[in-house]
């Protein structure tokens, strides 16, 4: 198994911690986790976009002019789709469903690839045990900035969002904090650091392969 230092609130190393190969060590299938990103993508979308129909939009929609005679097209209504305040056509109704699903192992796959591609990037940290948050922002500012992360964009990962977790982190923009039963190929992509609690990173271990379902 590899090994990864585990920091202070400093930012100073206090011991090793083994990784498990099968979960920071895999070679990353792209095509798999680009169906995962995907999957998750569209299973985000609110479906709620609605457009108005030549039925649904306001006006009379009377035929502009007769139908023969005047040596121009032939309309029907003054709400016909090509003209001007006229009504969409084959637009959304608010009815789609765009929810893509994906088998529970391919998504967790999916995630071990994403994980050992950022290990392998050296963008993997684990916090101590002993690091505790009292809920104010400043003292995770100063956490980052003394494990030299300010400025970037970080997945945080707890085994469980406390109060103090939740107040320390909410009003930082580049930190997103989720539990480690929800973590997803998306966020771990986008982030350019992820940092774990030790806690976490035993809740995540068990998870992903299997222990915990």
């Amino acid at each position: 198994m590899s090994k990864l230092s585990v920091l202070d609130m400093a930012g100073k190393k206090v011991s090793d911690i083994e990784l498990n190969d099968s979960i920071f060590s895999i070679e990353p299938n792209m095509s798999a986790m680009h169906l995962v990103v995907v999957g998750y993508l569209a299973n985000q979308r609110q479906g709620t976009q609605s457009t108005k129909t030549r039925s649904e939009v306001s006006g009379g929609g009377k035929k502009p002019w007769k139908q023969k005679g005047t040596g121009r097209a032939r309309f029907g209504s003054t709400r016909n789709p090509i003209w001007r305040h006229g009504g969409v056509a084959f637009g959304r109704t608010g009815e789609e469903n765009f929810t893509k699903k994906l088998a529970k192992n391919s998504k967790r796959l999916a995630v071990r690839q994403a994980l050992s591609m950022k290990n392998a990037d050296k963008a993997v940290f684990v916090l101590d045990k002993e690091v505790k948050l009292t809920g104010k922002t400043k003292d995770a500012v100063k956490v980052l900035k003394d494990m030299k992360l300010d400025g970037k964009n970080v997945l945080a990962v707890a085994a469980e969002k406390t109060p103090e977790v939740l107040r320390s982190t909410n009003n930082l923009p580049n930190v997103k904090l989720v539990r480690a039963t929800y973590l997803n190929v998306f966020d771990i992509m986008n982030a350019d650091a992820i940092v774990f609690s030790e806690a976490a990173l035993k809740a995540t271990e068990n998870w992903l392969i299997g222990e915990e379902k």
